[in-house]
């Protein structure tokens, strides 16, 4: 018998009063492993989507399911603990120092002292940063370093699956190609689950095996990317993945017109 899939999404509906639903109807899995990343304009779904897998919202219609499991019949707070999140924005906690912040979760877990302590000191190894960084507080790192940390902390718990909210938007472009390969990594090589919400499609080709796009709370395609890449049968969506060739010609363009 198959395993069931790690997530799995079965004609969700999440209205907020009376208006349009944020997502109407939306079905799709995410297996044991694979790296999704969902992408739309504002106001598609995306964000209502992540917080739904953890029950920071519920569906008003249709199931989710994690594991296999009725996310309803999960409690929440046991939930979100087995499942990490990077935020858009980081959210350190600003009076917890760097290895205070990773093992916010293992603590609430009740692990112990050195447990947590040797936990905070594989992550900072694992996401690139100095053992020397476990007693700096937040103020004192970069954006980039505290992005890191976020991530330490998301992974400290040891979950299976991973949800990012826009997690390297705040970031300059080398600091965002970095984290993004370095995150890539940490994907395969611990087995991970990742779903990550991106408005950047070329991040989402580059970083994703799958991508989902939704447009005003529908799933209107599904696919890995190469096979998004060649459909043409709908504008929209034709025009949001020719994004990426369109500032490669530009870039290109631009290089021409200044050549010696």
């Amino acid at each position: 018998m198959d395993a069931p899939a790690a997530i799995s999404f079965e004609a969700v509906t999440r209205a907020y009063g009376s208006g349009r639903p944020a997502l109407d109807g939306v079905s799709f899995q995410v297996g044991s492993g694979e790296f999704l990343a969902v992408v739309g304009p504002s106001g598609s779904g995306k964000t209502t989507l992540l917080r739904l897998i953890n029950r920071l919202a519920e569906p008003t219609g249709g199931t989710v399911r994690i594991g296999g499991e009725d996310a309803a019949a999960l409690d929440p707070i046991a939930l979100r603990r087995r499942v990490g999140y990077v935020f858009q924005g980081v959210g350190l906690f600003p009076h917890l120092t760097v290895a205070e912040n990773i093992a916010i979760t293992p603590k609430l877990l009740g692990w112990d002292g050195p447990r947590r302590a040797a936990r905070a000191a594989e992550l900072l190894a694992l996401v690139r940063l100095p053992a020397s960084y476990a007693p700096r507080f937040p103020h004192q790192l970069s954006g980039g370093e505290r992005q890191r940390v976020g991530v330490a902390r998301a992974l400290a718990a040891e979950p299976r699956i991973v949800l990012m909210d826009e997690p390297f938007s705040a970031l300059d472009a080398l600091t965002r190609d970095a984290l993004g390969d370095d995150y890539r990594r940490l994907h395969r090589d611990l087995g991970l689950t990742s779903v990550m919400i991106t408005h950047d499609m070329l991040e989402a080709l580059l970083l994703a095996d799958r991508v989902v796009v939704l447009r005003e709370g529908r799933l209107i395609a599904d696919g890995a990317p190469a096979d998004l890449m060649r459909r043409t049968d709908d504008p929209f969506l034709r025009e949001l993945m020719q994004t990426p060739r369109r500032h490669a010609e530009k870039l290109a363009a631009f290089m021409a017109e200044r050549a010696p």
